[in-house]
């Protein structure tokens, strides 16, 4: 499957649009909010519970993010939903709750975190999770991993939904894996096997010759994790578009690529704003109807198709 373009011209906000200092904690529903009042694409990272739901949390262990301890997969779905996350109000969301939360209105980019230690076959439970939560879902979506494995199931579980490899220079002292896998991994070995069409490298390693290599071949490239603008400029010399946190990222060319956009995802209507608003601002704790959260300046203005029934402000999500 190719990569929507939406997924090549909308910067993707780390674990959603996160700062812990304004209640927006990583892969909350705040931060969710946060990033599509602002437009931008959502990157979003999953782990299973033990009765088998995926659940939006970056983490293996409860400690460092919310205000639990021990392995997210010994607690069930229920038991995660009612554990608060940490500088946030809420618990953690599941995949189900956070598709209907998007709606569709943003692209949202799917990370399955590995889930036997080493990025060998997982046997799929993650994977199978995935599959009916994302069956209907009518949206700019991709998926993407670490773990070959994994993509490989998607491939073979969710065939129409576009899937990447995320790729790193794996150096061994950074991570928890054997040299011997480190190598394998760091030659990006498994693109064709999965049937990947992007992938989502390190920033720091964008001038590795496999990157251009795979790019000039058809790949797209994409890159983690931007943190200034500054490295936003570099990584974009190799990289179509950045993943990004700690900063607001621009959107050049905003207002065209956002008409295009929405005229792709409703063909039949060039009047149809996102399907799940029924306001003219978003609504929803720690984002007031001033349309501004606090602690962050206003949004940039987006286009200006006119909208049936929508009043046109610089704060109207799509």
């Amino acid at each position: 499957m190719t990569l929507p373009e939406a997924f090549l011209t909308t910067p993707i906000a780390h674990r959603a649009l996160h700062d812990v200092s304004d209640g927006r904690p990583e892969n909350s529903r705040a931060a969710i909010r946060a990033a599509m009042e602002y437009g931008y694409g959502i990157e979003i990272d999953l782990q299973l519970s033990v009765d088998g739901a995926a659940m939006v949390f970056h983490d293996y262990s409860l400690d460092r993010l919310a205000h639990g301890s021990g392995p997210v997969a010994v607690q069930t779905a229920a038991q995660l939903t009612e554990i608060a996350l940490r500088g946030g109000n809420e618990g953690i969301p599941t995949l189900t709750e956070v598709l209907s939360l998007v709606g569709g209105c943003v692209p949202l980019l799917i990370e399955l975190k590995d889930q036997d230690g080493a990025m060998g076959p997982s046997g799929g439970p993650l994977e199978v999770a995935v599959t009916p939560a994302l069956a209907g879902y009518d949206g700019p979506v991709a998926l993407m991993s670490f773990t070959p494995h994994s993509v490989a199931r998607m491939a073979e579980l969710c065939p129409h939904v576009p899937r990447g490899l995320v790729t790193s220079a794996f150096a061994p002292d950074d991570w928890p894996l054997s040299a011997e896998v480190c190598d394998h991994l760091r030659t990006i070995p498994d693109y064709d096997r999965v049937g990947a069409s992007f992938i989502s490298h390190e920033v720091a390693d964008l001038a590795r010759p496999r990157v251009a290599e795979l790019k000039a071949a058809g790949a797209h490239v994409l890159c983690w994790t931007v943190k200034s603008p500054q490295a936003e400029a570099e990584a974009r010399k190799v990289a179509e578009n950045v993943t990004f946190e700690g900063y607001l990222a621009a959107q050049p060319g905003c207002a065209d690529r956002r008409a295009a956009h929405i005229l792709t995802l409703w063909p039949n209507s060039g009047t149809r704003p996102c399907p799940r608003k029924r306001s003219k601002f978003v609504s929803s704790p720690g984002l007031p109807r001033s349309g501004r959260t606090p602690g962050m300046p206003a949004p940039a203005p987006r286009c200006r198709m006119a909208v049936r029934r929508w009043t046109r402000s610089p704060h109207t999500v799509f």
